[in-house]
């Protein structure tokens, strides 16, 4: 599709997130490999939302600091508003970007740990967050299965340029999600020819699901993690690693950890048992790790290494890390 649409209306509003906040750390996440719908830079984040199927861009600002944050919300669109679909935008994004979320107590157990607590004061205030919907995380899921970084990019690219669209607004061009409709009335071979290869069995059938309100995230954050568990799996092409992605960044379970895929494996055993990267430890015993030093609370744990990490690469070279990520 690749159709430029331009947002002319411009609404404001201010978010005031739970202290302390880290702005940058929250909206801009250097592990995530880069796609066409967003942009960043310090104190800025630029975001396409397909949002009650309106194109939206949005603009974060940073007006405040860690101890007293305050976020300018611009949101822009084709058309008016009503006040009623803003306040709805808030209440997402709030959610999406976890903006009030309450750290006293991770902050509290784990300031005095002798990893973590050096972490958690350099990153004070640092939000897990996924920008869009369960469904648009299940696409990056999908492309991002047994492939390098690169053609992960190039598969989400051709998505976008084939399904999506553009959209013109605060001087930035950046590509929108579909809906799950526009695949649902495709082919599988449609797909294929777009180069995505055996995933295209998988981002079809998920779009179904969609698509035939098989799926429901918003009813779905209402169920216990095990509920939620079993929907994930259900769906074609999910395995345990996705789930364990998707319960985190989507639907906040921060103490979920029963999968380690073998790249983080190899990252977890070099960060705390510093062992070669052709030599991890085995997957049960970090899991075992985490539990005894971070319970309640391990995949919020891990993300502050993890971020740490990427963080310090984006400044840095990291010999044995190049090794294992090819962009």
């Amino acid at each position: 599709m690749d159709a430029l649409v331009s947002l002319d209306y411009k609404f404001v509003r201010n978010i005031e997130p739970t202290a302390p906040f880290n702005f940058d750390a929250t909206f801009h996440k250097p592990d995530h490999f880069p796609s066409g719908d967003n942009a960043w830079q310090p104190g800025c984040r630029w975001q396409s939302m397909l949002w009650q199927d309106q194109p939206l861009g949005l603009l974060f600002e940073d007006r405040g600091s860690v101890n007293s944050p305050l976020v300018q919300l611009s949101i822009f669109a084709q058309n008016e508003l009503a006040a009623s679909f803003l306040e709805g935008v808030v209440e997402e994004v709030n959610y999406r970007y976890n903006l009030q979320m309450d750290l006293s107590e991770f902050n509290h157990l784990f300031s005095g740990d002798p990893q973590l607590g050096s972490v958690i004061h350099k990153w004070l205030g640092m939000r897990p967050m996924h920008y869009g919907s369960l469904y648009e995380y299940l696409n990056v899921a999908i492309v991002l299965q047994n492939a390098t970084v690169r053609r992960s990019v190039n598969m989400l690219q051709a998505l976008f340029e084939h399904y999506g669209r553009r959209l013109a607004f605060d001087d930035k061009a950046l590509y929108c999600y579909w809906q799950p409709q526009a695949i649902y009335a495709t082919s599988e071979q449609d797909l294929r020819n777009l180069k995505v290869g055996y995933r295209a069995k998988s981002i079809k059938r998920v779009s179904d699901a969609f698509a035939q309100n098989e799926m429901n995230e918003f009813s779905l954050r209402e169920k216990s993690v095990d509920e939620q568990r079993r929907a994930l799996l259900n769906l074609y092409g999910v395995g345990p690693a996705s789930v364990g992605y998707l319960l985190f960044d989507v639907f906040h379970r921060w103490d979920y950890l029963s999968y380690i895929s073998p790249w983080e494996q190899t990252i977890y055993s070099r960060l705390f048992f510093n062992t070669q990267i052709d030599d991890p430890v085995a997957t049960a015993t970090l899991i075992e790790y985490f539990t005894q030093h971070y319970r309640g609370y391990r995949m919020l744990a891990v993300h502050y290494f993890w971020e740490d990490l990427f963080w310090k690469r984006k400044n840095e070279k990291i010999e044995w890390l190049e090794e294992l990520i090819r962009l």
